[in-house]
């Protein structure tokens, strides 16, 4: 519009305003759609708020507090002698209808992008954003719900738990809290506990690492989940085992990664079909314990795979989810112990150990991400909740960890043994118990994947929780799909006298 123009000018006419309701909200409603879908252009000048009240019929107040809003949102803006205008914006087509309201939520523009969203599905409007498209395909199945029942994955003796310990630590922390822990705490975490659990990680597995190198987060998942969010660009390959964990792969996938399924044999990852793929930057390992498999990479297949993140410059995300719990001889060095490159980002958590709702986990990172990864961490949750570190660090700290550990080690391989012990023989289709060095879990090979969905249904009948490891693989893998059958059984969720109970159901479900 050339400069000499007249300014548009503004037609109140059509505003139809219900007295029974808010009048401000329903004007700001108006004038802000009618910017949105181009009925008010930019550079159109809006009458005076005496001038708008009295051809609506409304109060002045009610005026001046629609143009107020509208102002904090960028959508008019005044000009000093001349009047009210509607802002310089994009036209029509290019101007996002997604924009927060504001109004009652009191939110900045700033904030669009996450409010336009928000926007969106409550509209029912369809959101066209990879990132979103990204996530319909890849969701993950809620966790089972319900006291601990056998043979549920992934979760350790609760019933050991000490509690009443807990409890104190807990209860001394609230009485006297120190008021610098009640501010704003270092994105990496509680200091303390990071100290601690460096020392812990140099006793236990001979990961010779400072507290400097490690960021408190969340449980494993938002570990995994930052790796994924500053370690891979859209397009990125990212090698997962195949059969692997679900919801590392469903967090690369959200990432953008173009996700590679790595087939793993008795020793592991399979490092020649690594050292095959072309553009793949990341690689994501569970070697203590292969989840589901259960395999132990051996130390060959831990120096190949090292060598290839050194030779590729490519990254490998060591997932040490329940390293703590191993059977026989001592625990092969992890490969972070290894790295002499500094390309292992090794992940652990305390929820193997005391239990999953805590939420408490922590990254060993080489020295040069941990101001990235800090960063990152503040921008989404600022820090972990302080008492549950501080807890956890008195808890250490007084030597209640480490004997806690013995004793859910030594818990864990007795009711590994009870599983062992009276697990049904000669069922149809299902293949033979493996030898078990380690972990909270076993799998039982099935003889296809009819078989196993059968012998799930039976055993849910009779209140007995079984996973199948046909759900663990990716859905275009080589392997043929009745090679891809099991059961994956945890047997450190209950006592030995529920196990013995499970498995008698369970005889008389499958024969």
């Amino acid at each position: 519009m050339s400069p000499l123009a007249p300014p548009l000018s503004f037609n109140p006419a059509g505003i139809e305003l219900d007295r029974r309701q808010g009048l401000t909200r329903q004007l700001y409603d108006a004038l802000r759609q009618r910017v949105l879908d181009g009925r008010l252009v930019s550079g159109t000048r809006l009458p005076a708020t005496r001038d708008l009240a009295a051809a609506l019929s409304i109060s002045r107040n009610s005026v001046v507090r629609a143009y107020d809003q509208l102002y904090a949102e960028g959508f008019i803006e005044g000009r000093v002698g001349d009047g009210t205008y509607v802002a310089q914006l994009p036209s029509a087509k290019k101007l996002s209808t997604k924009l927060s309201t504001g109004f009652s939520t009191g939110l900045s523009p700033a904030l669009s992008t996450i409010d336009a969203q928000q926007d969106d599905f409550s509209l029912g409007k369809v959101i066209h954003s990879p990132a979103l498209e990204r996530l319909e395909h890849n969701h993950l199945p809620l966790p089972p719900t319900g006291p601990p029942r056998a043979f549920r994955v992934g979760v350790p003796a609760l019933d050991l738990f000490p509690f009443d310990v807990w409890a104190k630590l807990t209860a001394a922390f609230w009485r006297k809290p120190d008021l610098e822990q009640l501010c704003y705490g270092n994105p990496a975490g509680d200091e303390r506990l990071r100290g601690l659990i460096a020392a812990y990680l140099r006793s236990s597995r001979g990961l010779q690492c400072t507290a400097e190198q490690i960021v408190i987060t969340s449980g494993a998942q938002q570990a995994i989940s930052l790796c994924a969010q500053l370690l891979v660009v859209p397009g990125d390959g990212v090698a997962v085992e195949n059969p692997g964990y679900r919801a590392a792969r469903h967090a690369f996938a959200l990432a953008g990664g173009r996700l590679h399924g790595v087939a793993v044999d008795g020793e592991g990852l399979d490092c020649h079909a690594l050292n095959s793929l072309h553009g793949c930057r990341l690689a994501y390992v569970t070697p203590s314990h292969q989840y589901p498999l259960g395999v132990v990479m051996s130390l060959a297949r831990r120096l190949e795979l090292l060598a290839w993140a050194e030779r590729s410059g490519g990254w490998i995300i060591e997932d040490d989810y329940d390293g703590e719990y191993r059977y026989s001889g001592a625990p092969l060095a992890p490969l972070a112990a290894l790295d002499r490159s500094g390309r292992v980002l090794y992940v652990g958590t305390f929820g193997k150990v005391a239990f999953p709702a805590l939420r408490l986990g922590y990254l060993v990172l080489p020295p040069t991400l941990v101001d990235a990864f800090a960063r990152r961490r503040a921008v989404d949750v600022r820090h972990s909740e302080v008492s549950t570190q501080a807890v956890m660090a008195e808890f250490m700290a007084a030597g209640h960890f480490q004997r806690h550990v013995r004793r859910m080690r030594r818990a864990a391989l007795g009711r590994l043994d009870a599983l062992l012990a009276e697990w049904p023989e000669g069922i149809d289709g299902v293949g033979q118990l493996p030898s078990v060095a380690a972990g909270l879990h076993l799998t039982v090979p099935v003889q296809n994947v009819a078989r196993e969905q059968a012998l799930i249904a039976q055993a849910a009948v009779v209140g007995v929780e079984i996973n199948g490891l046909s759900d663990y693989w990716l859905p275009d893998a080589c392997t043929p799909v009745d090679q891809r059958a099991g059961l994956v059984l945890g047997f450190a969720a209950v006592p030995e006298l529920q196990i013995s109970s499970a498995l008698m159901r369970l005889r008389q479900a499958w024969t």
